[in-house]
């Protein structure tokens, strides 16, 4: 049991990080696999969710020096795009950090933007979770 959420958190670490990763059919894995609950289920996959994008945060935080380098994760282009995105919803832009390709570089953005930590966190905390719970509903309705 703690080996499946220990491998549900890094599998959701890991995709919310600018790598591919899907943590979605990991969870949906474990919860009809019956030896989980759903509570510690989501509670893991959410908090190694909302981790991995906080290594996206300091990545925009700390290295945004850097945005017109080769090795940085976004284009220039990819860059202003989601920064126009970001300028023109903000904080709450992060809501929808959980969508696949439009989230993780918003969050890389948030960094650059220098959005409070603690802000960032709870946002992306609560909007990767309801995603997580979604899942979890819609596991339980299947099986």
């Amino acid at each position: 049991m703690d080996t499946l959420l220990a491998g549900l958190f890094m599998s959701a670490f890991l995709s919310a990080t600018l790598l591919p990763g899907s943590s979605e059919i990991v969870l949906a894995g474990v919860l009809s696999d019956g030896t989980i609950s759903a509570g510690p289920a989501i509670l893991a996959a959410t908090v190694g969710n909302t981790l991995g994008s906080c290594v996206n945060w300091g990545i925009g935080r700390f290295l945004s020096g850097f945005r017109y380098h080769r090795r940085f994760p976004l284009k220039p282009e990819q860059y202003e795009r989601y920064s126009n995105w970001y300028g023109r919803w903000g904080i709450w832009s992060l809501l929808v950090s959980w969508v696949p390709v439009i989230g993780d570089p918003l969050t890389v953005v948030a960094g650059v933007a220098r959005t409070p930590l603690w802000l960032f966190s709870a946002i992306v905390f609560a909007a990767k979770g309801a995603r997580y719970i979604a899942v979890a509903g819609a596991v339980n309705m299947i099986s």
